[in-house]
């Protein structure tokens, strides 16, 4: 089932492949996309469907050196660079709108403020990627240090963080992608406002579970009247504590949002799994009441093979797989699958930052070309 045809809204995807979003740090000057990106998620475009690395709506949702933005011209174009190439070569690609929220550094926010969050909490031991010389993404020379101390967002700066979700949907169409993914996971803005322990508010945005998910739902409903529902995913990470973001009633909360999300009718939602070492499994009964409860599209991420893919495909609790960290090292994932072909393992010292090496010169299968890390191909799938 993994490499049948699969319907998403009004696109056609090749297979039920999802090439999920991966922070890889190579915006140029301006949080620009450089042509290098293009080349980059071109070489990927044998996924069904491409979702894009994490986005900024604007200078106040960066939280890591390097990343590129969408609230600029100037972005809007490189976007359309990477998007003219993925079509170009047969793929399809939506683009991934974050708020980092309080993951963040003075140091990127403008003016050098401090960096927002549903409540003026600090998540000890949380850390930002910055580049403390300005020396750029070439360079490659980054530090990890604890992120800045956020203050709360008011009920009308909420409202302002709310266009800009939606103006950051419209660039996205200007930009050629085909839809837009609201990354509402792994511990950022809309997470900080969905998880008790990270939302201390009395107002109208917290305490209780609607007013939690209020935030949620502004957004969602604002992208989708821009875009339309078809083309709107949004990505969750229930029952996981990441980011420093941790809710009393996990289940409860995640099933909730669910339903929301259900009600106003996006066109699927991506499910983060735990994916580190010992990591807990998402317990069966969980999935089998997300599909109960959400009739859209079903895409689920974290420590996949081909195997298990198939397990959640023919079992009924997904539909879409995505497959994040073999995307790095093979550009022609999609076949090594199918075929059995053993698979490369990316350098991780290469993920954030720098050029070519280690993002656009692992080899295809068959190709003479050499690995970045030159390392022989390990079997892991």
């Amino acid at each position: 089932m993994l490499f049948e045809s699969y319907r998403l809204g009004k696109l056609n995807l090749s297979n039920r492949i999802v090439m999920p979003p991966m922070t890889r740090s190579r915006a140029g000057t301006g949080n620009v996309p450089p042509p290098l990106m293009a080349t980059y998620y071109a070489q990927r475009a044998s996924a069904g469907l491409i979702v894009s690395e994490g986005t900024q709506i604007s200078q106040q949702g960066q939280g890591y050196a390097w990343t590129p933005g969408i609230h600029s011209p100037e972005q809007v174009a490189g976007w359309r660079c990477v998007t003219d190439a993925v079509h170009a070569a047969g793929g399809h690609i939506f683009a991934q709108l974050w708020h980092v929220g309080r993951v963040s550094h003075v140091s990127m926010q403008p003016g050098g403020a401090s960096p927002v969050s549903s409540s003026p909490l600090t998540a000890e031991g949380v850390k930002v990627f910055i580049d403390p010389e300005g020396l750029g993404p070439q360079a490659g020379v980054g530090v990890m240090v604890q992120h800045s101390a956020p203050r709360a967002l008011s009920e009308v700066e909420i409202m302002q963080v709310v266009q800009d979700f939606a103006a950051a949907a419209h660039h996205a169409l200007e930009a050629g992608f085909d839809g837009v993914e609201l990354h509402a996971a792994n511990g950022y803005l809309i997470n900080q406002f969905i998880d008790s322990r990270a939302n201390t508010r009395t107002d109208g945005y917290g305490g209780t579970l609607l007013k939690r998910l209020r935030f949620l739902r502004e957004v969602t409903e604002a992208v989708v009247a821009v875009v339309g529902r078809e083309r709107v995913g949004v990505r969750l990470a229930p029952l996981t504590s990441l980011q420093g973001t941790v809710d009393d009633t996990p289940q409860a909360t995640y099933l909730a949002a669910a339903k929301l999300l259900d009600e106003i009718g996006v066109a699927y939602l991506h499910i983060a799994e735990a994916d580190w070492e010992d990591a807990p499994e998402m317990p069966p009964a969980f999935k089998e009441a997300l599909r109960l409860i959400y009739t859209g599209t079903l895409i689920y991420a974290g420590k996949y093979s081909a195997e298990r893919a198939e397990v959640a495909l023919r079992e009924g609790w997904a539909d879409l797989i995505g497959f994040g960290r073999p995307f790095v090292a093979n550009p022609d994932l999609p076949a090594r699958l199918r075929h059995g072909w053993p698979l490369q393992e990316p350098d991780a010292r290469l993920f954030f930052g720098g050029g070519a090496a280690g993002y656009v010169d692992y080899s295809t299968h068959g190709s003479d070309l050499p690995s970045s890390n030159g390392r022989p191909p390990t079997d892991t799938t």
